[in-house]
């Protein structure tokens, strides 16, 4: 029943199982999650056919993440899940600053599917030295 009200789509990333022969389908909430990390992790203009798809946030991790930083990323962030994640409602934004010497930032997001009134979290992390594998002492 979740699926008729949630959608089914393609896995991310792509996985094509030999057993089937097929593509990777995820449905519900899963297809949900699945679509914020690409929606967090694709950049405006990134995308020919859509260009404005995108959050626009990772310009912003390399700022001092003051208020006024911190209120920047939560509009965007919310901008985009508005135009592009409709299945949901934003209840809450905050980010995790704890692993911030390991080079890690978390944003974290509360949220309510629209179609089955249930509530969610997710978690994005941010690697500020992403593909480095550097590791603190």
């Amino acid at each position: 029943m979740e699926k008729a009200f949630l959608g089914i789509g393609w896995s991310f990333p792509p996985a094509f199982p030999r057993e089937s022969g097929t593509v990777a389908l995820s449905a519900g909430t899963q297809d949900i999650e699945e679509s914020l990390r690409i929606l967090i992790g694709t950049l405006p203009g990134e995308r020919v056919m859509l260009p404005e798809y995108g959050a626009s946030v990772r310009d912003l991790l390399f700022e001092s993440m003051d208020t006024g930083t911190q209120t920047l990323l939560f509009d965007r962030m919310k901008t985009a899940i508005l135009r592009f994640e409709p299945r949901i409602e934003v209840l809450e934004l905050s980010l995790d600053n704890r692993f911030l010497t390991e080079g890690r930032i978390e944003l974290r997001l509360d949220y309510r599917v629209r179609a089955t009134n249930s509530r969610f979290n997710f978690v994005y992390p941010f690697y500020l030295a992403e593909g480095s594998q550097v590791e603190t002492p």
